[in-house]
Formats: C-alpha cells, structure tokens, sequence
C-alpha cells in the first residue's frame, strides 16, 4: 500500500512539474510569437516612415539582398523591381516629384506566422504633394501591401511585396 501511494505521489509530483515547465515553454513561445509580430509591423512602419522623410538608403535596408516590389494598379502591373539598387532607383526617383510625402498605416494582419517566415496583409493611405504643371497637386492613394517576410540575423526583412493601388485621387491644392 504504502509503495502504491509512493509511485501515486511519485507520478502526480511528476505530472505537476511537467505541466510547470509545459507553461513555461507555452509562455516563452508565446512572448516570441508576440514580438515577432511587433518587429514585423515595425519594419512596415518604419517604411513607411522613411519614405515620407525620404530616407531611401535606410528603407531599402529593410529589404533583403533580392528583395522584389511589385506594384499593381487597377488590377494591371506597373512595375516589378528586384534588389536594393533597383528599389532605391525607383523609390527616389518617384518621390522626387513630391515635396510633401505622408503614409497612414491602418489594420495589418499576420496571415502567417513561422519561426523565419510571414505573410502580412496591410493597408495604407498615401498622400503625396507636389508641381504637376505649374499648379500644386494632391495625389491621394489607398493601398493593399502583401508582404512576404523572413528573418535574417535576428531581423524581420521583407523578401516580397505586392503593392495594390486600389484607388487614387488627384486634386489641385487650393
């Protein structure tokens, strides 16, 4: 009896340290799951934040070697560019035409999530001013960014982004 009511006590003692360490485990999985998520939408906060400030050498740093752009505009391809030199070229040569550049980040969703790898889906307003003609101009954007991300040394890179103009607005500014 007595030795039934060790090995009893021997497996429930056993069971309640496991299931510590399980929590344990779950918790720090949990928090690295959470600041994955935080470092991802930073990287597309921060893009968008450089490109209004029109820090080109610093935006292109957060993609990859080869990371590619796509841009689509109602529903057809304007572009596709492929490694930083293209990207920087293209991002500086089309904000140079704006003197006033502002992003408004909205809802981003990790569609998925893996230790190295993420699939996000974020919206974007953006508004550029600028000459167009000699008459100061408004261009209003509403965007869908897909983004495919990776972890490289530690840091969330975006390997892939699809850029959906979904709609713009041109107004002269008054």
């Amino acid at each position: 009896m007595k030795t039934t009511a060790l090995i009893l006590m021997s497996l429930l003692f056993s069971n309640v340290i496991n299931a510590q360490i399980m929590n344990t485990q779950n918790i720090e999985q949990r928090i690295a799951i959470i600041e994955d998520k935080m470092a991802i939408k930073q990287v597309v906060d921060v893009f968008s934040n450089l490109a209004d400030t029109k820090e080109i050498d610093k935006q292109v740093l957060l993609f990859t070697e080869d990371g590619v752009v796509e841009s689509y505009a109602n529903g057809q391809q304007t572009s596709s560019l492929k490694g930083r030199e293209q990207l920087k070229q293209a991002f500086s040569g089309f904000l140079s035409n704006f003197h006033t550049i502002y992003h408004q980040n909205g809802q981003q969703t990790i569609d998925e999530l893996t230790e190295n790898t993420a699939k996000t889906t974020s919206y974007c307003q953006v508004i550029l001013i600028g000459k167009q003609d000699g008459k100061e101009m408004k261009t209003t954007m509403f965007t869908i960014y897909k983004d495919e991300l990776v972890k490289q040394n530690g840091q969330w890179l975006i390997k892939h982004r699809i850029s959906n103009f979904k709609w713009r607005e041109v107004e002269e500014v008054k």
